[in-house]
């Protein structure tokens, strides 16, 4: 039997009674129907029950309140909600296919969406939590797993990497998985959906996204260099025009910080129960569009790029240098990630 829409009598007397429901799909975390409201169609979203629901779900609806003061919108308008039963009432959006740069347009909606929050926000949501010490650790037993040369100070660099993430602070309205799939590509612009582990941080990590592959998401994609320039001067142009500031942090450590991090190689419901990068020597394994290794190699590829030249990242260079390719050679039928969303 398909789940009753839950529309309690506080929803009804604001909102009127639901009509023609309509499951849609989800994640294991939710349940989400498409409903008529007054004839015009509404999302109503319950987070089911279980470790972290109430938590996931205050997290979405801070982070839904305090997007709303885009203009135009970046994300749907909030209708209504029922704490007791963790529902939420969203404005129906409709998605359009994005088109082939697509990246452009959703780093300026980033943008947008990271310069809602405002210093009196904080508390609202968790601070952003980066890499730990016991992440540059695994990410250095794996290169000497597999033979590579680990030169002197490189650990010491990935320690101060590891601080200098954790004390980079900001004030931006993180999505917390901002994948394709969350972005909803309109007439009016992209409207971000789910924001369940939403917090307030620096917006670079999330830029960050679009050179990595979208480390916490099923798909990845790599854009060519061109259009990600496109895309990141988007962002920052955006970012000042809306704060009068330039975006705080650096870019090419938000992108060695999502290399460390052996939990972006695993969906959600996986990650903090074993040291994944500790896995890759010895099996691969498939989320979504790409591999474990096709995921790492291609981030070895990114940080072994941007870290090239960088004072403060030589040992992190050369380990990503080498490492990557250690692991084409260990395993030449790895093929690219995608360079299109699916």
């Amino acid at each position: 039997m398909r789940p009753r829409v839950p529309f309690g009598a506080g929803l009804r007397a604001r909102l009127g009674a639901p009509s023609r429901p309509r499951v849609l799909e989800s994640s294991p975390r939710s349940r989400v129907w498409c409903v008529e409201l007054g004839g015009a169609p509404a999302v109503v979203k319950q987070l089911v029950d279980g470790p972290g629901a109430a938590e996931r779900y205050a997290r979405e609806v801070a982070a839904l309140r305090i997007a709303a003061r885009a203009e135009p919108a970046v994300v749907p308008a909030l209708l209504g909600t029922d704490p007791g039963e963790r529902v939420l009432v969203l404005e129906h959006v409709e998605h359009r296919p994005p088109p082939r740069d697509w990246i452009v347009g959703y780093a300026t909606a980033l943008a947008r969406l990271h310069a809602t929050a405002l210093p009196a926000d904080a508390g609202l949501l968790p601070a952003w939590s980066g890499p730990t010490q016991d992440d540059a650790d695994s990410f250095v037993h794996l290169a000497e797993t597999l033979g590579v040369t680990v030169p002197p100070g490189a650990r010491a660099e990935l320690t101060a990497l590891v601080d200098r993430l954790g004390r980079a602070g900001g004030q931006a309205l993180l999505h917390g998985d901002p994948c394709p799939g969350n972005d909803l590509h309109t007439g009016d612009g992209v409207k971000f959906i789910d924001f369940e582990q939403a917090s307030l941080g620096n917006g670079l990590v999330e830029l960050a996204y679009l050179r990595v592959g979208f480390p916490t998401c099923w798909c990845v994609t790599s854009a060519p260099t061109a259009l990600l320039d496109r895309a990141e001067t988007a962002y920052r142009t955006t970012w000042t025009e809306l704060t009068g500031t330039d975006p705080g942090g650096d870019l090419t450590d938000a992108c060695a910080g999502w290399l460390l991090r052996g939990d972006a190689l695993v969906e959600r419901a996986r990650r903090e129960t074993v040291d994944h990068l500790a896995r890759i020597p010895d099996r691969d394994w498939t989320w979504g569009t790409a591999t474990a290794r096709q995921r790492l190699a291609h981030r070895l590829g990114v940080v072994a790029g941007t870290t090239a030249g960088r004072p403060g990242l030589h040992g992190l260079h050369a380990v990503s240098t080498d490492l990557r390719r250690t692991v084409l050679a260990r395993w030449p039928s790895l093929g690219p990630v995608p360079a299109d969303r699916p």
